[in-house]
């Protein structure tokens, strides 16, 4: 029986080292399940996880469109021969769509996000329970922190870079995807 324990904590402890690698990249956040949501005939069925945590999701539509993964935090630009052109991980806010298919409805090149911090270069296309969803990444380059319990946000955080991507890329009426 020690020697069951001891296997465990050993297994338990590598885990954690490679997760910390990830965690240390970006932070998590406990988000409440939404089952609201649009279209959901793209990805709301459980499908099968990509072989590499970077290869683009099955079942994830066609065409030129954005692809989030709420388990992943993780978002792949697609062109229109269905390749991903770059993807990167996220940091999502606390309120995440529903599986399905969106489009851009709105963009600003600045403004406050729901937790305080002045962000640039913000996609937004959905609202669940009047909380607006939407991409942004922070003016001086941080990732939020856990929201206080209760607080409802819906900004996914992208680092700048990344941002900038997204902006150049998803214009008014481009086509976002979210997969589990």
């Amino acid at each position: 029986m020690t020697g069951l324990t001891a296997a465990a904590l050993a297994a338990v402890g590598v885990l954690a080292v490679q997760a910390s690698g990830s965690a240390s990249e970006m932070a998590k956040n406990v988000r409440p399940l939404d089952t609201g949501g649009t279209d959901t005939s793209v990805a709301a069925s459980a499908s099968p996880a990509p072989k590499k945590a970077h290869e683009l999701p099955p079942a994830s539509g066609s065409g030129t469109r954005v692809v989030y993964s709420l388990r992943a935090d993780r978002v792949w630009l697609v062109g229109t021969d269905g390749k991903a052109r770059t993807t990167y991980v996220v940091v999502p806010g606390t309120v995440d769509p529903a599986p399905g298919t969106y489009s851009v409805t709105s963009r600003s090149a600045g403004g406050v996000g729901g937790d305080g911090v002045p962000v640039e270069n913000v996609v937004r296309f959905t609202t669940v329970d009047s909380v607006v969803i939407g991409f942004s990444a922070a003016k001086d380059g941080s990732l939020p922190d856990p929201p206080p319990p209760g607080q409802q946000t819906g900004g996914i955080r992208e680092k700048r870079k990344d941002g900038a991507a997204l902006w150049k890329f998803a214009t008014i009426g481009s086509k976002i995807v979210v997969v589990r």
